[in-house]
């Protein structure tokens, strides 16, 4: 059977959404520089791909897959949109692994783009009523409020289920920040970063280099202020200080097959082991970070000790606790450059960008293995397992 090795990794800067730099950035562009980007650094020409294979969420449908190939130029790979919502990039690099291990494809580009500042709006009829709302398109049709806020169904209920404190989350969210501004400084993001010319609305062209979510001034007792997100819940404990933010930005890993890798001379930046995916209770999402955890440790024939780095998805920073306290993870060796809190979670690019980020850490150390696992709104869960030699 053919090994799936990962020949490039590359991400855009994550930007605020609605008032950061790619808020006039539309999803078509971004996964348009990115699919180049990640062609680009493989080393292969953009014929040899055979598919493009992109997550994206809350965007109306579509399929900016295929409008990126046509775009660069790579009419012959068909494109496909994926859509776990903010799983929807690891499932994608999962299937391209899937089917260059089968043997079916030989290269394939997968990865995720998200634009939440021009996400399309829908008309939703709220469920038992004659009243509608604009919102962005949902998962799943939402039945009650409990299914429906996410700082509920991923934060607020994990938290409970687990009897994490919002001092634990808030130091979480905190140490996010602090390794996202020193990794930053220190140059770690400077291999995976695809810098990427925006258009102002005044006309004027700038470099989007760098990040712009982390705080260098957060700090426990700024976190500790802010008031929670539903203070109609007594004692509720989630606050956008622990919650990750909107954010818009992209990320592709180009994967190949071994053969085709020492045929072209090509040296892989890594290899995909294994990768699952897993459905839970909607009022539990964020159980799901765990359960994929666990299942995909289990095809890889792996215990949580033998993982070297963890990135585990600050979509709420109880979901990184849990999972650590489930699991047994030394913290140390999670999410070592900051995730969600801080970095932000352009939701369909999250996963490919936590990857990105475990390929190039991971070979900076030496080699390893590395875990990325995330929940997914609706009530779901993905990871995948990478080794770098």
């Amino acid at each position: 059977m053919p090994e799936a090795v990962i020949v490039s990794a590359v991400r855009t800067p994550i930007g605020t959404a609605r008032k950061g730099t790619l808020t006039e950035t539309s999803g078509e562009e971004l996964a348009t520089h990115i699919l180049r980007e990640a062609v680009r650094r493989s080393g292969l020409e953009a014929d040899r791909f055979e598919d493009v294979v992109l997550a994206e969420s809350m965007y109306g449908g579509g399929d900016l897959a295929r409008y990126a190939a046509v775009a660069v130029g790579m009419t012959q790979a068909p494109g496909v949109a994926v859509n776990r919502h903010c799983a929807g990039s690891l499932t994608a690099v999962a299937m391209a692994a899937g089917s260059i291990r089968a043997g079916m494809d030989r290269a394939v580009v997968a990865g995720g783009v998200q634009s939440t500042s021009l996400s399309p709006k829908v008309q939703w009829r709220i469920p038992g009523t004659e009243s509608t709302e604009i919102r962005s398109a949902p998962t799943f049709p939402y039945t009650d409020d409990a299914n429906d806020d996410t700082s509920l169904t991923v934060g607020w209920n994990v938290a409970q289920k687990y009897r994490i404190s919002r001092e634990r989350m808030d130091a979480w969210a905190v140490r996010s920040h602090r390794r996202a501004v020193a990794a930053t400084q220190a140059g770690a993001f400077t291999d995976e970063l695809a810098p990427i010319k925006v258009t102002r609305r005044d006309g004027s062209v700038m470099e989007f280099s760098a990040d712009e979510h982390p705080r260098p001034t957060t700090s426990m007792e700024k976190v500790a202020a802010l008031p929670p997100l539903r203070p109609d819940i007594p004692g509720f404990s989630i606050t956008a200080g622990n919650a990750s933010g909107a954010n818009d930005g992209a990320a592709a890993l180009a994967v190949v097959s071994d053969a085709l890798a020492r045929a072209e001379g090509l040296t892989p930046l890594g290899t995909v082991r294994a990768w699952a995916a897993t459905g839970v209770q909607p009022r539990v999402t964020g159980v799901g970070a765990i359960d994929a955890a666990v299942k995909a440790l289990d095809r890889a024939g792996l215990t949580p000790a033998e993982i070297d780095l963890w990135e585990v998805n600050e979509a709420f920073a109880s979901v990184p606790v849990a999972t650590c306290d489930v699991l047994g993870l030394d913290e140390e060796r999670v999410n070592v450059h900051g995730s969600g809190c801080s970095l932000g979670h352009p939701i369909a690019a999250t996963g490919a960008r936590m990857l990105t980020t475990l390929v190039h850490e991971l070979r900076r150390r030496g080699g390893g293995v590395g875990m990325a696992t995330m929940c997914a709104g609706g009530g779901q869960g993905g990871a995948v397992v990478i080794e770098v030699d």
